[in-house]
């Protein structure tokens, strides 16, 4: 599974969201993801995949995009 789909598969499991709605260019929070729940992303990335992502900061801001940042931690 690659590093997009494991997330997107926490996404849908952990937060209900819509698979169609996940996209590189859809900002988390027109994925309804408030502050405490961007939190939650980022640890539940850290757990499933292994990374440290202490020095990444999710915000509702974000696109879908960061998976390519993720992507790079995971590869490294």
């Amino acid at each position: 599974m690659s590093t997009a789909e494991e997330i997107s598969a926490l996404l849908v499991s952990n937060f209900g969201t819509d698979p169609l709605a996940i996209a590189p260019e859809v900002p988390l929070h027109q994925l309804r993801l408030d502050s405490l729940a961007l939190e939650e992303l980022r640890l539940l990335i850290e757990d499933r995949m292994g990374v440290d992502l202490d020095d990444v900061q999710l915000t509702s801001r974000d696109t879908c995009r960061l998976l390519e940042t993720i992507h790079g931690k995971v590869a490294a």
